[in-house]
């Protein structure tokens, strides 16, 4: 290995790898739509990402670090392939920083083994008519999606011997995180650039118009924001009636639609309609994760399952009774879900903020316990069966969606939380019905949508606190 780098001459030298390899693909891509020349087997080496190694002598006793991430424990050397180093400079700079300070590590970075496929790499190069050419012959020539390339094997702990010996810098390799772009603006309509570290999601529309409203209003009183919506539609200072100009996105033409509050230091909110279901939950969260979020937090409706409570009341989940089975197979059942200490805190400061009651009028109004999700919405036609379960776990909600944010969030090491508000209570007649439903709606999710936003707000004061030890196994990738 040559001279070791500084952390921003890590990133220097990524950036323009990655610039110089994707420009190297674009001009062969575009040579071969027009001419029909293929690349030469020397060409086409310079099609690869750019990998990054961090190389861990051990020869001192390492330090003893309170935070949850940014670790060592084995000496030798922590590999990973990098895409898109322009954008994750800031996420890249701190990890690597935090390992050269704390642990005196060497940093290199080289061509990784790992192709660029065509499809990943030309958004760069717009003026390409790809049309001219079948999706076969290109795939034929040119590097291509791998499926074995856009596994979780890292992020559920499976072990793969590298030739090198090295072990996972990153919980993400390259291929990977593309590939999650490319479904992030596929599923949501919006830039993948533009999404912010604090998510919200949401299940109904409602509460997309009034994040708008909100971010609206955000928006005309800083100039230097803006919001970005589906169907790349962008409203910032300038825009007349920047609400119903974001409300007039095309948005129906997208299965999750979001919407992204972006500030200049990358800091903003984030909201995503992922509708109804387990499913959805668990496909945009599989993409968001390797855009690293410092949080991300589940506001919704459900069924109250005690008679003590009433319509409007709110749910702050301490536990999850997973009956979606969506992702059994990746975190089983027998493991079990954290509450992340911090968030929940947030959330009941939050609450009292906003609600402007005492804590003793508040106690009556929210409730922690635990939330059941079913993936068949119409699970109170099995409620014979499921009646026992319901009562030996204590359980005080039912939804669809929770429990998937939840175990995605503990999969994936992203802090989670979830607040729902009692829309209808299936056990005791009081059951959703439209005109009953209108009023609820009115009055109860501007005041649940601004205990999320305060609860973003307190949780941004301590974000190192945030991202929590509970999320990391004993045998970690050092990168958040």
């Amino acid at each position: 290995m040559g001279k070791s780098l500084e952390p921003e001459a890590a990133v220097d030298a990524l950036e323009k790898a990655h610039s110089t390899a994707v420009a190297a693909l674009a001009g062969a891509v575009r040579r071969f739509v027009d001419t029909g020349a293929t690349p030469s087997a020397e060409e086409r080496r310079k099609f690869r990402y750019p990998e990054l190694r961090v190389t861990y002598a051990a020869d001192v006793a390492p330090p003893r670090l309170a935070r949850a991430y940014a670790q060592l424990m084995w000496a030798g050397d922590y590999v990973t392939s990098v895409t898109q180093p322009d954008f994750f400079r800031p996420y890249l700079l701190d990890q690597l920083t935090l390992l050269k300070n704390d642990y005196g590590v060497e940093i290199s970075v080289a061509p990784s083994d790992a192709e660029i496929p065509y499809s990943f790499g030309l958004d760069a190069a717009s003026d390409i008519d790809l049309d001219k050419v079948a999706a076969a012959e290109l795939a034929r020539v040119f590097p291509h999606p791998r499926l074995a390339q856009v596994g979780d094997g890292i992020v559920d702990g499976e072990r793969r011997e590298r030739l090198d010996l090295g072990r996972p810098l990153a919980l993400f390799e390259a291929p990977r995180v593309d590939y999650s772009l490319k479904r992030l603006e596929h599923y949501t309509g919006a830039s993948w650039r533009d999404a912010q570290p604090w998510i919200l999601f949401t299940n109904y529309q409602r509460y997309v118009e009034e994040f708008v409203r909100w971010a609206a209003n955000e928006v005309a009183q800083n100039s230097d924001y803006y919001l970005s919506c589906p169907g790349r539609v962008r409203v910032d200072a300038r825009t007349p009636d920047a609400a119903a100009a974001a409300l007039a996105a095309p948005w129906q033409k997208h299965q999750m639609p979001a919407y992204h509050l972006a500030t200049p230091d990358r800091n903003g909110v984030t909201l995503v309609n992922i509708g109804v279901g387990p499913s959805n939950a668990k496909t945009i969260t599989d993409h968001l994760a390797v855009l690293r979020p410092h949080c991300w937090l589940m506001i919704g409706h459900c069924g109250g399952l005690r008679h003590t409570q009433r319509i409007g009341d709110y749910v702050l989940a301490h536990a999850y009774l997973r009956r979606d089975k969506v992702l059994d197979d990746r975190v089983p059942l027998e493991v079990p879900l954290p509450a992340i200490a911090e968030v929940q805190v947030a959330m009941q400061q939050a609450a009292l903020i906003v609600s402007g009651e005492d804590r003793e009028a508040l106690r009556r109004r929210l409730r922690t316990g635990t939330v059941v999700s079913y993936a068949d919405r119409n699970w109170e036609l099995n409620f014979a069966a499921e009646r026992g379960l319901l009562s030996q776990s204590r359980a005080v909600a039912v939804d669809m969606e929770s429990c998937a944010i939840a175990a995605q969030g503990f999969r994936m090491r992203v802090p989670y939380g979830v607040l729902l508000c009692v829309s209808d209570k299936p056990l005791h007649g009081e059951i959703k019905l439209p005109g009953t439903a209108d009023k609820f709606y009115e009055r109860a999710i501007g005041e649940h949508l601004r205990i999320a936003i305060k609860t973003i707000e307190l949780l941004k004061r301590d974000v190192n606190a945030l991202h929590s030890r509970k999320l990391r196994s004993f045998d970690e990738p050092p990168f958040r």
